[in-house]
C-alpha cells in the first residue's frame, strides 16, 4: 500500500525503483534515488530558514527541474504547497502569497526584484530564486542544495491534513484558492494511472504547465508508480515531437490546442513517434473529428478526460481497456458520484441525454476554498455535491458529454447557444486548424456567436464557405453570425483557448 501523503511519495520510489531514471528535464536525466536525496537536501534547507509543518510554500516557475525538487522537499517538511501560474502578473502574485499567507516562495532569478518588492509589503519571509546567484534579500536555491543534508525524516502529517492551495483561474474577480488533503492529491494520482493504464514501463512526454492539476497528477503518477517523465520546459510542437521520439515515449499528455498544433505543423511527419501507444488530453473539450484525424495520423488511441482544480485533477476519463467515445470525457472515477442536475435547480436531477450541470461528490472534491467561507457554501451543497459550473449531458451508458461552460453560454434571441458545439463543427472543416467562438452584443438578438479560426497552413476558406459548413450541421440560430479569420488564438499558459479574451482580436 502507497504511502497517503505527499511527503512519502518520493522516500517510497527511491526504495522500490532506486537508480531507475524518473526524471529527464532538457538533457539532464536524474533518477528516483538522486531526486529523493536532493528533495531532503532542499527539505532541510527549507526547515533552517525556519520552515514548518502548516507552512505555506509557494512555486512560482516556468518547468524545471527545480520545479520538482521543490514541490517534494516542501511536501517532506509538512508544509502546504501552492503552486502557481508562472504567467501571473506581480500584481496577481502579491495578491496570492496575501491571501494563503505564503512563507516562502520559490521562484527563478529573472523573477528576483518582483518578488523582493512583494516581500517588503507581505508577511512572506523569503524568497528563494533557482541558480547559484541571489540578490541581496533573496536566497539561492543552489545554496539551500549543496548545504543542506541528503538525508531528512519526512514530518508526520495525516492525510487528511491540508497539502495544497491551487488557486483557480478567476473568470470574475480575484481567484479562489481550492485547499485539498494530501489522500485527495494521492488518491486521484492514483486513479489517473488507473483510468490510463499507466505503470512502470511507461515514458511520459509532458508539457504542461508544473502548477497545473493536471500536471500535477502526472508528475505524482510517474513517481509512485515508477514511470519516467520526459518534462517538457513550455509547449512547442517541434519540442513535443523531439522528446518522444528521442526517448521512444509511450504516452503523451497535453491539452487539445497541443494535438490541433501538432497537426497543423508542416513537419509532423518527419518524426518518428510509433512508440506511442495512447495519447491524454484534457482541459478542454476535444472535437471528434480532431481525435480521430489524430488517431489516424499517429496509430495510437487518443483518451479524453475532464478534471478540476476542486477535484485535485481528474474526475472523469475514457479508459485504454475500455471504450474510447470521442467527443465524450469518459465516465466517472471510481469513488466519485455524478450526475446531471438542473441548472437552475441543483436538487433535481434532469433525464438521461439531457443537459444540464455536471455535479460530483465523492473523496476527490476539495476541503472548500482558503478564507473564503461564502464561495465554499456556492460551490458544495450540503450534501456534498460540489458544482462545477459546466454544462453536460450524461447518455444511458454513463458517458458524459461536455456542452459548455455555464458562464460562456450564448442566449441568442431566447435561444441558450454553446460555442464548444459550433467548435465541434467547426473542427471537422478540412481547412480548419482550430476555431473558438465568442459572443457579440446585438441589438435584436441580445447576443450573437462569433467564430475566430485559424486555418491549415496552405488552406483557404471564405466566411459564407463557413457558415454554410455550419447550417449542414446546427440548427439555423446557432450558426455563427460572423466569421473572423486570425493568425492564433489567444491562450493561457495550460494551451486552453481563453474565449474571454477573443474580442481583442476585433480591434
Amino acid at each position: 500500500m502507497h504511502g497517503q501523503t505527499l511527503g512519502q511519495i518520493l522516500p517510497e520510489a527511491a526504495a522500490t525503483f532506486g537508480d531507475k531514471t524518473a526524471l529527464v528535464f532538457g538533457n539532464r536525466p536524474f533518477t528516483f534515488t538522486e531526486l529523493d536525496a536532493m528533495s531532503n537536501s532542499l527539505a532541510n534547507g527549507l526547515l533552517a530558514k525556519g520552515v514548518a509543518p502548516g507552512d505555506r510554500v509557494t512555486l512560482y516557475a516556468q518547468n524545471a527541474w527545480e520545479w520538482v525538487v521543490s514541490y517534494y522537499a516542501a511536501a517532506k517538511t509538512g508544509a502546504v504547497i501552492n503552486p502557481i501560474n508562472a504567467m501571473l502578473t506581480t500584481a496577481e502574485v502579491a495578491y496570492v502569497v496575501e491571501d494563503c499567507g505564503a512563507k516562502v516562495i520559490v521562484s527563478t532569478a529573472d523573477k528576483g526584484e518582483a518578488l523582493l518588492d512583494i516581500k517588503a509589503s507581505t508577511d512572506l519571509a523569503e524568497v528563494v530564486l533557482f541558480g547559484d546567484d541571489a540578490p541581496v534579500g533573496a536566497i539561492a536555491f543552489d545554496d539551500l542544495l549543496r548545504d543542506g543534508k541528503n538525508s531528512f525524516d519526512a514530518a508526520k502529517v495525516d492525510p487528511n491534513d491540508l497539502s495544497t492551495i491551487c488557486y483557480t483561474s478567476g473568470t470574475t474577480g480575484h481567484p479562489k484558492g481550492a485547499m485539498q488533503s494530501h489522500r485527495s492529491v494521492v488518491l486521484n494520482t492514483s486513479l489517473t494511472a488507473l483510468m490510463h493504464s499507466r505503470n512502470a514501463a511507461d515514458i511520459i512526454v509532458s508539457a504542461l504547465p508544473c502548477p497545473h492539476v493536471y500536471a500535477n497528477v502526472v508528475m505524482n503518477s510517474t513517481m509512485l508508480f515508477g514511470m519516467t517523465l520526459v518534462l517538457v520546459e513550455r509547449f512547442d510542437e517541434t519540442a513535443v515531437l523531439e522528446a518522444i521520439q528521442e526517448h521512444k515515449a509511450t504516452v503523451y499528455d497535453g491539452v487539445p490546442t497541443s494535438y490541433m498544433m501538432i497537426l497543423a505543423g508542416p513537419d509532423t511527419e518527419k518524426y518518428d513517434t510509433g512508440s506511442l501507444n495512447r495519447c491524454v488530453t484534457g482541459g478542454q473539450t476535444m472535437p471528434a473529428a480532431k481525435a480521430e484525424e489524430f488517431e489516424d495520423r499517429f496509430g495510437c488511441p487518443l483518451l479524453e478526460l475532464w478534471g478540476m482544480t476542486e477535484l485535485a485533477g481528474v474526475g472523469t476519463s475514457n479508459t485504454w481497456y475500455g471504450e474510447n467515445r470521442h467527443g465524450s470525457i469518459g465516465v466517472s472515477v471510481p469513488y466519485m458520484e455524478c450526475r446531471i442536475a438542473d441548472a437552475e435547480d441543483a436538487q433535481v436531477t434532469v433525464d438521461r441525454d439531457a443537459p444540464g450541470e455536471l455535479m460530483m461528490r465523492g473523496p476527490l472534491v476539495m476541503q472548500g476554498y482558503f478564507g473564503n467561507a461564502k464561495a465554499t457554501q456556492e460551490t458544495i451543497e450540503p450534501d456534498g455535491w460540489m458544482h462545477t459550473g459546466d454544462i453536460a449531458r450524461m447518455d444511458e451508458a454513463g458517458f458524459i458529454w461536455m456542452v459548455d461552460r455555464k458562464k460562456d453560454m450564448i442566449l441568442t434571441g431566447g435561444y441558450n447557444v454553446y460555442p464548444a458545439e459550433i467548435e465541434r463543427v467547426l473542427a471537422q472543416h478540412p481547412a480548419i486548424a482550430m476555431a473558438a467562438v465568442g459572443k457579440l452584443e446585438d441589438e435584436t438578438k441580445g447576443e450573437i456567436a462569433k467564430a475566430y479560426v485559424v486555418l491549415k497552413p496552405g488552406q483557404s476558406a471564405e466566411t459564407e464557405e463557413v457558415r454554410t459548413f455550419c447550417k449542414q450541421h446546427l440548427a439555423a440560430y446557432k450558426v455563427p453570425r460572423a466569421v473572423r479569420f486570425v493568425d492564433d488564438l489567444p491562450k493561457t499558459s495550460t494551451g486552453k483557448i481563453m474565449r474571454r479574451e477573443l474580442h481583442r482580436l476585433d480591434g
